[in-house]
């Protein structure tokens, strides 16, 4: 699972933010009433749920954004060409030579591995991936383009690849060497790449038919029975293939005053709300139950307080899965520990930043922190009654 993700010069975000995963050794009654947020993977505390909470326009989506990106770009680098440009953007006042860096820190079978790459808009300039068998750092490769053209000065590798200069040769400068190597068989890159693939899910209204098909089919009592408790009428609802779409899917719903009719799901007629419901719960239910990384964001959007919740307790009632989202509904902060809570603020040169609730060291116990944030305590919001001031 995921320990922490670092980010620079992507969007609006400028110099390195951290968003970290990792459980603060916290003590006191609200640590203990929360104590199902965090579950141990290894040697590690893990946190469950992170909530991103921030003003209109501050870079929260801008997060979410990024990781979106560098995860498709492990994915897909190897199907890149020679005219390949990255999309992205960097941060519009950044100097015009500075990289753009992520990094991650993950758990595979309890075993830490860390991976990271700059790059700006055209080339790949560095990449690595080390391991920590028994707790001790272990090269696995590092790559600088900057060392010269000869693949032997870019490249260093420790003992788990084998041939790594022939995936090296065949990794050009549009190319993640990480995303090469698990094509040409390398076992350690392999477990890497599927780890990306199949444990984290960067956007959930982004699934290939067949798998929202399968999700929707594996998960259709789960899904019922939410829509009960919600009070929403459908009772019933299947699935089939456009006839003439192949890859669309019809959904058929029948609802509770009249179960024997069908209704088009996808008529105006359905409300937004459901048709955001119907898209995400499977979704939910798949990375809850696979312990999957689910990214969202705004997960308010045309869903109901009591939904969000329900959502939120299906994350924290699970053994390992985790939730990253942004919202505006700070009516959720008080189900969340200290160092699950970020801001993201944006700065004098327009900078997003992003910091823990855990970083001011005056919340105590008891602090109504909802009350506190929209009084401005730990910034992150529009000061609407000073523009009101001016306006009026």
């Amino acid at each position: 699972m995921i320990i922490d993700i670092r980010l620079s010069n992507f969007y609006s975000i400028d110099n390195d933010i951290t968003l970290s995963l990792q459980a603060v050794n916290l003590r006191g009654k609200q640590a203990l009433a929360l104590k199902n947020n965090v579950f141990e993977c290894g040697d590690e505390k893990l946190l469950k749920t992170v909530v991103i909470c921030g003003a209109n326009a501050s870079g929260k989506s801008n997060i979410i954004k990024v990781i979106r990106f560098c995860l498709k770009l492990i994915l897909n680098s190897h199907n890149h060409n020679e005219n390949t440009v990255f999309n992205f953007e960097p941060f519009k006042f950044a100097d015009s030579e500075k990289l753009s860096c992520f990094d991650i820190r993950f758990l595979i079978d309890g075993i830490e591995y860390e991976y990271s790459f700059s790059l700006t808009k055209t080339e790949i300039f560095t990449e690595s991936l080390y391991f920590y068998p028994h707790g001790k750092k272990a090269l696995v490769f590092t790559r600088d383009e900057t060392k010269g053209k000869n693949k032997k000065d870019i490249y260093s590798f420790g003992k788990m690849i084998k041939r790594p200069l022939d995936v090296a040769e065949s990794s050009s400068r549009k190319t993640l060497f990480i995303s090469r190597a698990s094509q040409m068989d390398c076992d350690i890159a392999k477990k890497v790449f599927s780890f990306f693939k199949n444990k984290i899910v960067p956007d959930y209204t982004d699934f290939s038919p067949i798998i929202f098909e399968e999700s929707l089919r594996d998960n259709k009592k789960d899904i019922l029975r939410l829509l009960k408790n919600v009070d929403c009428d459908i009772v019933d609802f299947r699935i089939k293939k456009d006839a003439q779409i192949s890859k669309n899917l019809c959904i058929t719903t029948f609802h509770k005053p009249n179960p024997l009719i069908p209704f088009d799901f996808d008529s105006e007629e359905a409300t937004t709300g459901t048709k955001d419901l119907f898209k995400l719960l499977p979704i939910v239910f798949t990375a809850v139950k696979e312990g999957k990384l689910l990214l969202i964001d705004g997960l308010d959007k045309c869903l109901h307080t009591k939904v969000i919740e329900f959502i939120l307790s299906l994350f924290n009632d699970s053994d390992s899965a985790q939730l990253i989202f942004t919202t505006y509904n700070t009516n959720l902060l008080k189900r969340f520990r200290k160092d699950q809570v970020y801001f993201v603020n944006k700065d004098a040169k327009g900078s997003s930043d992003l910091y823990s609730l855990y970083d001011f060291k005056n919340v105590k116990d008891g602090l109504d922190v909802e009350k506190a944030y929209l009084q401005g305590q730990f910034d992150a919001i529009p000061y609407i009654n000073d523009l009101y001031d001016k306006i009026i």
